[in-house]
């Protein structure tokens, strides 16, 4: 049994979530921790809202409302959403919590006691026309470093760099359009340029990293770090425990990955045992860290330097950071709602489809686009009509001629135990994929044995059998259904919901996890439930309709 730490992006509480966060981070990690949990592995898994970020407080201007009021609608949204497609945290909490400002100030003396932390001044971003500081997301402009005009003051979407505002070329108020000028202010550094060769030496090695995430982070760290400012004159936000800076907060980059570990302590005091969260932080245990590829210096350079400098804390094993989703071969664009918003989804279609179909489509090593033929297409070719119509037609077909009972079996020939060693080593294969992050390939390796079942049983043939030679019928289908079961182990990860669906048509008891990880064989005369159809088949109007809804604001669940 292995212990494995779970760490998921937090999404910024000031919009609906869309496909692009789904296929990006909380997919995959879904997938992640219900692989492992079904092996028997002690798994936390946590996140949760980032109530602080400056999209809440430019949301909540533009709304005329409070960041608070903006952060609590969306945080109650994400939790409807992660219910209806099946996303199960074990704790997905705020930033918005007393403890997670309580972890955050602990990390933040302990740095500043250390020497990591110093005091600055600094010139800041000051709009004349707004009479206020700008924090970094209220400044665009084109990138220094690949002349991307639309550049935002802390990152580029482009080159993934991150940025300082006054850095960037025609530098523009977000809120009124102006021309920002330069003000001397005092703020809180991070001392990354310490942590420059600590880290080269920490990520050098890391050969079973994603070849992007590594070679991303070893040409960043090769260009020499920067000390990094980590507070801003901003009101919303964790307070500094400082005297002095009543008027300041510290930026949400340096405490949004803090979450992680505050998030594991609420955690332990919410089950009644405060300590349980160190022996995922402390003791032997493998994180991972599933996020878009827009967050890997935050989570390969900076949230490593801080942990390294705060000492007695893991380092992240892994940082599968995905690249980006395109809508109909277009990048997603929140401003012009070229996006396809997951509650918008939900309201209309099953999860499982949208789960397979970014599963087989996801963006691991390159950008990846969602379209909805392709999306009608997998699901009824590769759903409806390769797995769940597989399952149909031997359930229905058993339930007649087997008084709803799995058969009992013959002699197998060679085509029976090859399907069946086909099955055994299908789980080997899908279980190291899975084990190593890749989860597209387990997807159609899962598939695959799908379609081997499919051939096996037209070559069988158990509807002529069955009234010629009704104990080969019999073995045919022991062995068809042997197979659906270990379908059923293997898409549990990526189709939960049908999963138990079919783990209860087949007679089973309790539940898929329960069951476990492995290979599985249904006793003869186990009592089978009355069949029902897995998966439905959408019609092809659906692309049209979707695709007119594309550019259209997200409609309001909550």
């Amino acid at each position: 049994m292995e212990r494995v730490l779970v760490c998921v992006a937090w999404p910024y509480a000031n919009g609906s979530l869309h496909l692009g966060h789904i296929a990006g981070a909380y997919l995959p990690a879904d997938i992640f921790a219900r692989y492992h949990r079904a092996k028997g592995d002690e798994v936390l898994m946590v996140s949760g809202s980032d109530q602080h970020g400056t999209p809440i407080t430019i949301r909540a201007e533009q709304e005329q409302t409070t960041p608070q009021e903006v952060a609590s609608k969306y945080h109650r949204e994400f939790l409807d959403s992660w219910r209806r497609l099946g996303i199960e945290f074990d704790l997905f909490t705020t930033t918005g919590t007393a403890n997670h400002a309580r972890v955050v100030h602990d990390i933040f003396l302990t740095l500043l006691q250390k020497g990591y932390i110093y005091r600055e001044s600094m010139p800041q971003p000051f709009c004349p026309k707004c009479q206020r500081y700008l924090p970094d997301r209220y400044v665009n402009g084109t990138c220094p470093f690949c002349d991307f005009k639309e550049a935002r003051g802390d990152q580029c979407d482009k080159c993934g760099k991150p940025t300082n505002p006054l850095e960037l070329k025609d530098p523009r108020c977000r809120l009124c359009g102006s021309t920002p000028q330069a003000k001397i202010s005092e703020h809180f550094f991070l001392r990354l340029s310490a942590f420059q060769e600590p880290l080269l030496n920490w990520v050098k090695p890391q050969g079973h990293w994603r070849q992007n995430v590594q070679n991303f982070t070893l040409r960043y760290l090769e260009e020499g770090l920067k000390d990094r400012a980590i507070t801003r004159d901003i009101e919303w936000g964790v307070p500094i425990p400082q005297p002095g800076f009543d008027q300041k907060r510290i930026y949400v980059w340096f405490e949004a990955v803090i979450g992680y570990l505050s998030a594991s302590q609420e955690w332990a005091k919410l089950h009644g045992q405060e300590d349980a969260w160190q022996a995922f932080w402390k003791q032997e245990t493998k994180s991972y860290y599933f996020i878009g590829k827009d967050n890997i210096p935050f989570h390969t350079m900076i949230w490593p330097a801080m942990l390294m400098g705060y000492g007695g804390l893991n380092l992240p094993y892994d940082v599968p950071a995905n690249e980006f989703l395109t809508i109909e071969g277009k990048k997603l664009s929140t401003s012009r709602n070229w996006a396809v918003w997951l509650p918008d989804y939900l309201q209309r279609y099953s999860p499982d489809p949208l789960r397979y179909f970014l599963s087989a489509n996801m963006p691991e090593t390159s950008d990846a686009d969602f379209s909805w033929r392709e999306f009608v297409r997998r699901n009824n070719d590769e759903l409806v009509a390769t797995y769940g119509n597989l399952v149909h037609r031997v359930l229905t077909f058993t339930f007649r001629h087997f008084d709803g009972r799995v058969p009992t079996p013959q002699e197998l020939d060679t085509s029976s135990q090859s399907l069946l060693e086909k099955a055994k080593t299908t789980v080997g294969v899908v279980d190291s994929l899975l084990y190593n992050c890749h989860f597209r390939d387990a997807a159609k390796a899962a598939m695959s044995l799908a379609q081997e079942t499919n051939r096996y049983l037209d070559e069988k043939s158990p509807w002529k059998t069955v009234k010629t030679d009704k104990e080969a019928c019999a073995t045919a289908l022991f062995v068809s259904l042997s197979s659906i079961a270990n379908l059923k182990t293997l898409f549990y990860p990526f189709l939960p919901f049908s999963s138990e669906k079919l783990h209860q048509l087949l007679g089973c008891k309790g539940t898929v996890k329960e069951e476990g990880w492995g290979f599985h064989q249904l006793p003869a005369g186990q009592k089978l439930a009355t069949p029902e159809p897995l998966f439905t088949k959408l019609d092809e109007s659906v692309v049209a309709e979707e695709n007119a809804r594309l550019g259209q604001l997200p409609s309001q669940t909550v």
